[in-house]
């Protein structure tokens, strides 16, 4: 964090309209705030680890506000659940090579990219079974959690929008489902990062202050009656800069 090129308050200040933004549909942001760490040069073990610690952070509150509204349903989220936490403490123990960590990086970023541009929203639904639909959140749900533990990128951009397609609640459900997941799955792969590495708190400090504010108004927002989609995809240009700076380094390489 030392050799970023912005000061930590403005970064600061990036994290909370993030945090703001994502936390009000159910998201944790860890795409952003890992897109952005990637843009500023640091360093390939920190970002899954800050990631993974501000997606918890933004998430004990969403989940916190959605529970109390009523949405969240423990019995539509547990086939992912059950699927996604081991994978995430795999994808956690995982000792990557860098270049390894950006291909992994640039590729999530891109299906990150088309599913806030091109399928901005779920139009469609599915006809499956009930044993098709457990099936698919089974194998979902192992896919996201690998993906959490590698990146820092916690899944719920992808769940939300599944869980409609699949017919399996409603958007606010779904939301509700997103945040739990994501708090789960950052715990999950953080512990296991922990394990091999430590992070420093007085670095993160700033941010870790901006994104608590930032979740509590956007995650109480979101519950009860805010929907800033606009907002989430002008943040979301900062992923499009990360696939191309990140294209530069996996190409160039």
């Amino acid at each position: 964090m030392e050799d970023m090129i912005i000061s930590p308050f403005t970064l600061s200040l990036l994290f909370c309209a993030v945090a703001f933004a994502y936390s009000s549909v159910g998201l944790g942001g860890g795409s952003s705030y890992t897109a952005i760490m990637a843009i500023l040069g640091v360093s390939t073990v920190a970002i899954p680890m800050i990631s993974l610690t501000l997606n918890l952070l933004v998430t004990s509150v969403g989940s916190v506000n959605y529970i109390r509204s009523g949405h969240a349903r423990l019995k539509l989220l547990m086939p992912f659940l059950f699927s996604s936490i081991p994978m995430s403490y795999l994808g956690g123990s995982l000792q990557l090579p860098k270049e390894l960590f950006y291909w992994i990086l640039f590729a999530t970023l891109i299906f990150v990219a088309l599913r806030l541009y091109v399928w901005e929203r779920a139009t469609i639904q599915l006809r499956l079974s009930k044993a098709e639909k457990t099936a698919l959140s089974f194998a979902a749900g192992s896919v996201l959690g690998l993906i959490a533990g590698i990146v820092g990128i916690g899944g719920g951009i992808y769940l939300v929008p599944l869980i409609i397609v699949l017919g399996l609640g409603t958007e606010k459900e779904a939301a509700a489902c997103g945040v739990i997941f994501i708090f789960v799955n950052s715990i999950s792969g953080l512990i296991a990062r922990l394990q091999y590495n430590s992070i420093d708190l007085d670095q993160i400090i700033l941010p870790i202050i901006a994104v608590l504010i930032g979740s509590t108004w956007g995650s109480f927002l979101g519950a009860v009656k805010y929907r800033p989609q606009t907002m989430q995809k002008v943040l979301g240009a900062v992923i499009l800069v990360a696939i191309v700076f990140l294209g530069r380094k996996v190409f160039a390489g």
